[in-house]
């Protein structure tokens, strides 16, 4: 099947799509933010409920949480005294969701030259969350505690959609559920009122190519792992694709 240009240009901006780990300090313009965050806002949503808000940080602001935050993260007693608000990760883990889990990490340490008793390194790289990998723009994400299950799903597809529409202006992201541990830093810097609760941060701007850890590309199952096909016929599973 020959795959039209509209096809060509969806299929790149996903499949070149990947955690950005280290930005470029170019700035990125107010409008071209507006008008990502426009396109992703027409990501699905039950009864079109649209659940999401979003903090846009720059500049002053920016640095501010990431300051905060950062001293938070690096100060043992103050460390200890935040904590998720919700169980992003299964309180029990087993394979093979472990096993992909633990490679990404390693991989990403070996490039960085991060070996399994340098802890210092490893906090070292995990605090750069907190500054958004030196991008131009972090984003928080919170929704109304109101709100169920079904609308977080609504939720990953309107961060998705802000990914993708990235990719299409040239720009990068990382998605970060780092940022969720501190979130009562977080609510008191951006003043949100109690019924928001922070979902995640996400950095937006432009990768840093230098930089060994965007190098990092991670795997994906083949699709005869995680997709079974079934016939018309009731009853009937085929495999092949």
């Amino acid at each position: 099947m020959i795959s039209s240009p509209e096809q060509q240009a969806v299929d790149a901006a996903i499949t070149s799509r990947r955690s950005i780990r280290a930005f470029l300090s170019t700035p990125v313009e107010r409008a071209d933010i507006a008008a990502i965050l426009e396109v992703a806002s027409r990501a699905p949503s039950g009864t079109n409920t649209q659940p999401w808000k979003v903090y846009v940080l720059t500049g002053a602001a920016r640095d501010a949480l990431c300051a905060r935050i950062t001293e938070a993260y690096r100060d043992p007693e103050q460390n200890r005294r935040h904590q998720e608000e919700y169980a992003y990760y299964p309180r029990e883990w087993k394979s093979p969701y472990i096993d992909r889990r633990r490679k990404v990490g390693w991989d990403l340490y070996a490039l960085l030259g991060l070996t399994r008793d340098n802890k210092e390194g490893m906090a070292a790289q995990h605090a750069r969350n907190f500054n958004f990998f030196d991008a131009p723009v972090g984003m928080i994400f919170t929704i109304d505690r109101v709100m169920e299950q079904g609308s977080w799903l609504d939720y990953g597809m309107f961060l998705q959609g802000i990914m993708i529409a990235a990719r299409a202006r040239g720009l990068d992201t990382c998605p970060q559920a780092a940022f969720t541990q501190f979130h009562a830093i977080i609510a008191e810097q951006l003043s949100l009122p109690d019924n928001e609760m922070v979902v995640c941060g996400m950095a937006l701007g432009v990768a840093d190519p230098a930089r060994i850890e965007n190098a990092l590309v991670t795997e994906r199952e083949p699709v005869e792992r995680f997709a079974t096909f079934v016939d018309d016929a009731p009853g009937i599973v085929n495999d092949a694709y």
